[in-house]
């Protein structure tokens, strides 16, 4: 639908595509450019009202105006508002959806056209550390809610002539601001592609968790895949280094977490960490991480099965001082300490900085050893589980560290009611689940292990100087399944 040239008409139909006069955050005002009128459009909160009082001042000021009358809407935008951000439009879907976004919006009588003018402003918070990807040294700025404001981020890191931001909107409600970013000449244009076609078929209302409803949307998994399928971050520098290795990234407004395509498996186990830090140390730890994921996964599950199932190896291996526990109360155990570690790192997550800490120690303290006296769990139990949520904890990101957890849990229900059958089919049963994990495009979730690529694997492995780290050319991951297209 287009606006007409008479004011009254365009602001008629306004009031009946708007609840103005219902909303109080909808701003309206009737205004006169010499004798020519005019009508006001923006949202409260959004405008800059210093910026608009200039330019407003400024056209109804005497010696600013040379004539009484607007004749031509394109010479008066380019003549009289200075202000860098201000464009013409004749569709009212479009009008609508700016000044809905922030912009404000001129309509002139006598003009089948409006003046958009951008002097938008969004509230959002300082740039802080992500507390959920914590370093002890680097860059200590995090990426907000505010979609401007992230793009700045990126911009300032990578000043290159081939760094693009293609905008999308998602939702037909919610006109989401949905943000492609890829560095044009290391991207793959047939992925990039893949990516903003399926982003403009989406039909959904609203993106209503932000970056994880499009993250489901993009690509939906089964329920026997918890393991994440894309890699999600709230560090621009990390962003940062994977856009210039080739990868895309998209930015959903409101959202801090920007999504990383295309995702392995190995994502998950690097650390910005490893970079603040000489190779050698840098490497110890990543191997040390790498070593937490199947300690994490297995450690219970194979403790519980030696314990209920071996008793005779339990007590020369001493990993019990007493093999008189039955399979049945072992189990019930190993579930209790699960269920009350889980408890207390998701209290400590919620809890405020100032007590978490408090509440995690002495929590454990007083439960563990109540615990221990009421016959409700054993020392060695607690060492295990102990053992296990340090390792859990040392897996860099949670989403990953989440995922082993429901693995472990689903081993030890497993072991604990089917013994070593049980441990045996539920291994294989993990192992096909963690294998056949879907990635957008359809590219291996093991790369570089399969297909395999010496050198990147060598990579990903060891933590090599800043000098012997750049590539000369983006790692070759192999080509898009022809399926995943879209």
């Amino acid at each position: 639908m287009r606006l007409t040239q008479d004011l009254s008409k365009n602001i008629e139909t306004l009031h009946q595509l708007l609840p103005i006069g219902r909303s109080f955050d909808l701003i309206t005002r009737d205004l006169l450019l010499g004798t020519t009128k005019c009508y006001f459009l923006g949202v409260n909160g959004f405008c800059d009202t210093g910026i608009l009082q200039r330019i407003f001042s400024d056209l109804q000021s005497e010696s600013f105006t040379e004539t009484d009358t607007v004749h031509d809407i394109t010479l008066f935008l380019n003549r009289k508002i200075g202000y860098v951000q201000a464009t013409l439009a004749d569709d009212w879907t479009l009008i609508l959806e700016e000044a809905l976004s922030g912009p404000s919006v001129l309509f002139v009588d006598g003009f089948a056209q409006a003046i958009i003018i951008d002097v938008r402003t969004y509230p959002s918070r300082s740039m802080e550390e992500p507390d959920t990807e914590h370093i002890t040294k680097g860059a200590r700025d995090g990426f907000v809610e505010t979609l401007l404001l992230n793009t700045v981020l990126i911009r300032r890191r990578i000043r290159s002539s081939h760094l693009s931001f293609y905008m999308h909107k998602v939702g037909t409600c919610s006109k989401t601001d949905v943000a492609v970013v890829c560095l044009e000449d290391k991207a793959s244009p047939e992925l990039l592609k893949a990516i903003r076609d399926k982003i403009d078929s989406l039909n959904v209302t609203a993106l209503t968790i932000g970056s994880k409803s499009l993250e489901e949307l993009l690509l939906p998994r089964k329920w026997y895949h918890p393991l994440p399928a894309i890699l999600q971050t709230e560090r621009p520098d990390v962003a940062c280094s994977y856009l210039a290795e080739g990868h895309i990234l998209i930015i959903v407004d409101n959202s801090p977490s920007v999504m990383v395509l295309p995702c392995t498996i190995f994502q998950f186990t690097q650390s910005p960490e490893d970079y603040y830090k000489s190779p050698l140390v840098g490497t110890y730890f990543r191997l040390i991480r790498f070593l937490c994921i199947p300690v994490s996964l297995l450690l219970m599950p194979l403790f519980l099965l030696l314990t209920a199932y071996f008793p005779e190896q339990t007590l020369q291996w001493q990993l019990l001082t007493s093999a008189e526990h039955s399979p049945a109360r072992l189990t019930f155990y190993v579930l209790a300490v699960e269920f009350f570690l889980d408890l207390f790192q998701y209290a400590g997550a919620l809890s405020s900085g100032k007590f978490s800490g408090s509440l995690s120690i002495v929590g454990g303290l007083l439960i563990g050893d109540i615990a221990v006296s009421l016959n409700w769990a054993s020392t060695e139990v607690l060492f295990y589980g102990a053992v296990t949520l340090l390792c859990s904890l040392s897996i860099f990101h949670l989403c990953f560290s989440e995922a082993i957890r429901i693995y472990r849990i689903f081993l030890i229900l497993s072991t604990g009611l089917f013994g070593v059958y049980g441990f045996v089919i539920s291994l294989v049963l993990t192992l096909v689940s963690i294998i056949t994990t879907p990635t957008y495009g359809g590219f291996s979730y093991f790369w570089p292990l399969f297909p395999f690529n010496r050198k990147a694997l060598y990579s990903l492995l060891f933590r090599s100087p800043t000098y012997k780290a750049q590539p000369s050319r983006v790692w070759n991951r192999g080509h898009m399944h022809p399926s995943k297209k879209s």
